[in-house]
């Protein structure tokens, strides 16, 4: 097999197939991100006097031409070449001889990888922010649409009080502005560049890392080489623990819609293409793209967990089990962007009942709403609560807002900030603005 790190003697076929793995599938991944930060580190070593103009010109037409094969899908990983990073060099060494060998001058596989990890990982980011944006515009559309409507809030699985679906959509706007402000975290960690860092320990050689950074659009060196190579792990644990927020927002989203579709609820509904059937059960229609979503949301938060067992024991340097974080993190970023997708799909085809407190099953929700009014006439309130308690437990409770035919979430009267009557959803869509700013 060609390795970068060949001396004369080779592995055994079953050391290299142990220790390699999945990885030269899912570094197939990283190809594109190979060749960008190789432009960068040319430009700079022709800047320093290692590579002449007309070696730059070559390597860089040579490196075009692999990215063209990249985007079409024509290149591949041979059969007995290690990794992407040794496929690269093997492709410039055999078109360009000793110019292609001097590639790698100031540079290690340690360092190769990082930056090719951190590119792919900043795109990666990218990517979830412009997904989560519009989903974060589908739930403040609904719940602009819906805010009128009327929606029985719960807590301990036990009807509390009255809620909306304005509020019940915003909330989880709201929340996924939250998570944006950790993927924006997660992103300024990882847009630090690692290049020029080499095993771990520096260079003789008189690298321009500032050149390097500044050619590959990071924000900074990551300065200390030693910290660059500390950045294996945390990066990636910083990555799936932002994505693990937005999991979190969707896994608690799902498990309201599959209680929310149930009939004996009744809140929601989706066309009958968007749910499943039983195989002996005619009637059912089950909710099994939001159980979908809820488990795969519970294998992305696991990531982070995963990620950190891994890294835990480690002394500073490279080791080999950091290559594993590529099969813990890479599918789990696949799982998050198909839940979000996924989910703004289903949203953007949900229907939600609108006369849901018609039923007399919620007669009790408006039991605040009378404790209340009556504080407000001027009684005081642990008066007023034993009140409305004892009419409630003697089931004599009446309420006339119960009674109002077509009660809207104007009706209550609620104003404060965050309220049926007041959802903020223009301030929500300025935090997401400031959250998503990176």
């Amino acid at each position: 097999m060609a390795t970068l790190w060949n001396k004369g003697s080779s592995a055994t076929e079953t050391v290299e197939k142990f220790t390699v793995g999945n990885d030269r599938i899912l570094d197939l991944r990283l190809a594109k991100y190979d060749v960008e930060g190789s432009r960068a580190h040319i430009r700079m070593l022709r800047s320093i006097g290692l590579l002449e103009q007309d070696e730059l010109e070559k390597l860089s037409a040579a490196l075009d031409r692999i990215a063209a094969g990249i985007e079409d899908g024509s290149f591949r990983l041979e059969d007995d070449v290690e990794d992407i990073h040794s496929q690269v060099e093997l492709m410039l060494t055999r078109e360009l001889g000793e110019t292609g060998k001097k590639i790698h001058s100031g540079r290690s596989r340690n360092d190769q990888v990082l930056v090719d990890i951190k590119l792919f990982l900043r795109e990666e980011l990218r990517r979830l922010r412009d997904e989560v944006l519009a989903l974060f515009g589908t739930l403040q559309s609904l719940s602009e649409k819906h805010k009128e409507v009327l929606l029985p809030g719960y807590t301990h699985n036990q009807l509390a009080m009255p809620s909306s679906f304005g509020l019940w959509f915003g909330a989880y706007a709201e929340a996924l502005a939250d998570d944006m402000f950790l993927l924006g975290g997660a992103y300024r960690l990882i847009n630090r560049n690692p290049l020029g860092s080499a095993a771990g320990y520096g260079n003789s050689f008189p690298l321009d890392r500032r050149m390097t950074t500044e050619l590959l659009g990071f924000d900074t060196p990551v300065y200390n080489s030693v910290a660059a190579q500390l950045e294996r792990g945390k990066a990636e644990r910083c990555v799936a623990s932002a994505m693990g927020s937005v999991a979190l927002t969707l896994n608690k989203f799902a498990a309201d819609c599959c209680m929310y579709m149930c009939p004996n609820f009744g809140f929601i509904h989706f066309p009958d293409e968007l749910t499943t059937g039983s195989s002996i059960m005619p009637h059912k229609k089950n909710p099994d793209v939001w159980e979908i979503i809820r488990g795969k949301c519970d294998m992305i938060l696991a990531c982070e967990n995963e990620i950190s067992m891994l890294c835990s024991n480690m002394p500073h340097g490279y080791h080999r089990d950091l290559q594993l974080l590529k099969d813990i993190l890479f599918p789990r970023l696949e799982l998050m962007h198909d839940c979000i997708g996924m989910t703004d799909y289903m949203l953007a085809r949900i229907e939600v009942n609108g006369h849901i407190l018609d039923n007399p099953l919620y007669r009790h929700l408006f039991t605040v709403e009378e404790v209340n009014r009556r504080t407000l006439a001027g009684t005081p309130f642990r008066e007023a609560y034993r009140q409305v308690g004892v009419e409630v437990n003697e089931g004599r409770f009446e309420s006339s807002l119960g009674d109002m035919p077509s009660l809207r979430a104007s009706d209550l009267g609620h104003t404060h900030i965050g309220s049926v009557g007041n959802l903020c959803n223009d301030k929500v869509a300025e935090l997401m603005k400031k959250a998503s700013n990176w």
